[in-house]
């Protein structure tokens, strides 16, 4: 199982989410890793009334391992289903790295 796909399937499992989008950018940035930098978009009910603080702290707490190992970067965007309509789906585009 790749990485991607061992995140996904724990999100998936833990947010329920209506929308789950797992970007690999480790190609926009410096160094050999391949599996390094991630950026997320995940729209979940589990967002509703949370904090941005209380919604990063659930995606560390279950993806600990992967913080904790082969992930260097990971930009979050995560909503709840109405904030996700209100701006249609539109996320900002991740800077290249300045070192590559």
């Amino acid at each position: 199982m790749t990485l991607e796909q061992q995140i996904t399937d724990k999100l998936r499992q833990h947010f329920q989410p209506e929308y789950l989008e797992l970007l690999n950018e480790s190609h926009m940035h410096a160094g050999p890793a391949t599996d390094s930098h991630f950026n997320l978009i995940l729209v979940s009910d589990s967002f509703s009334g949370l904090s941005r603080v209380k919604r990063h702290q659930a995606i560390y707490r279950v993806l600990a391992d992967e913080m904790a190992g082969p992930i260097h970067a990971l930009a979050l965007h995560l909503h709840s289903p109405q904030e996700w309509q209100k701006q249609s789906g539109n996320i900002p585009a991740s800077p290249e790295c300045s070192n590559k």
